[in-house]
């Protein structure tokens, strides 16, 4: 996000409504180079420090996609001109926390883990709906977040009931919860925010916020001598990282979001869990642990809980019935 792509709140219910032969194969192409994100920084993080991954990662896909969106440099700017300190947060938040977050949090833990952590963020997302935005959360949507909880606090506490109790955790997962809460409080200010302009052009505006604000954050990297070791390696994951990982996959997600509509397009970001589970054994020869497969019981019953809720028809001031998120 995040290592996973940026969310939007826009619909496009006239094509929603379409089943789509091209929609599908982007949003499934998209999350299989968003799970590569994970298997790229765990490669290189002894290599790498997470702040210049992320200051370089976010610099360089946005120069990728500023030509791509020439036709809407007169909207980006007008935004920037009118609403900088906002973009500047939210691109802080949803890039630049929640990445540099990430990818702390892979020098101590497997990628595996972080995903399955990651997966906890949509039910995160509607927790925080409910204060931010005062969208209902209902019995069942309830459940589930306390369902998903109970799957994380199972994978931080690796499954031992002793550590739990003495808040004895693993700092790398610790790190990863905190990169998903950044990613769930950046989609809650996105909705919040209504910016205006296209999925795209709003990515490139947010990737340089994100770069901006990492950049200091580097920068100290540099002060205390933790600098990145540019060898075939560190440029190898970079080049993914900020190419097929970055630029092309926030292409495919925008794509995806025309054919599919968000929420549809969204939906299949739980993919990425299993695209990263799969490569990491592939590539990185991890394996599950069973408190993995248990926490993620958890955070499967709890999606569930919270997206198979019907929502209620509601009144709204004018007597006409609407339906309740």
């Amino acid at each position: 996000m995040q290592a996973v792509p940026i969310a939007h709140d826009v619909e496009q219910p006239a094509l929603a409504s379409i089943p789509s032969l091209t929609g599908y194969p982007a949003a499934v192409l998209c999350w299989l180079l968003s799970a590569g994100v994970y298997i790229a920084a765990k490669w290189v993080a002894p290599e790498m420090p997470p702040w210049g991954l992320c200051f370089w990662r976010l610099t360089l896909a946005c120069a990728i996609l500023l030509p791509i969106v020439h036709r809407h440099h007169g909207a980006m700017i007008a935004l920037l001109k009118s609403r900088p300190l906002e973009i500047v947060a939210v691109g802080a938040i949803g890039l630049t926390l929640c990445q540099g977050l990430i990818y702390h949090g892979l020098a101590a833990t497997d990628a595996t883990t972080a995903g399955i952590i990651m997966a906890l963020s949509p039910v995160m997302t509607m927790v925080l709906a409910r204060f931010v935005l005062g969208e209902p959360l209902g019995l069942g949507k309830s459940l589930g977040a306390l369902a998903a909880l109970a799957g994380m606090l199972v994978i931080v506490a690796h499954g031992d009931l002793a550590a739990l109790l003495q808040l004895q955790f693993n700092p790398g997962e610790l790190w990863i919860v905190g990169s998903a809460f950044c990613w769930a409080l950046y989609t809650v200010l996105v909705r919040r925010s209504k910016f205006g302009i296209e999925l795209l052009p709003l990515v490139v505006l947010l990737l340089g916020a994100g770069a901006l604000v990492a950049l200091p954050f580097h920068l100290w990297e540099i002060f205390n001598d933790e600098r990145s070791a540019m060898n075939a390696n560190g440029l190898l994951a970079l080049a993914y990282l900020a190419g097929p990982g970055g630029a092309l996959m926030y292409y495919l997600y925008n794509r995806s979001v025309e054919t599919l509509g968000a929420s549809r397009a969204s939906m299949l970001l739980y993919l990425q869990t299993l695209f990263v589970a799969i490569l990491a054994y592939l590539l990185l020869g991890e394996s599950l642990h069973d408190y993995d497969l248990l926490g993620a019981a958890f955070i499967v019953a709890g999606i569930v809980l919270a997206t198979a809720t019907k929502p209620k028809a509601m009144r709204n001031s004018s007597g006409r019935v609407r339906q309740g998120r």
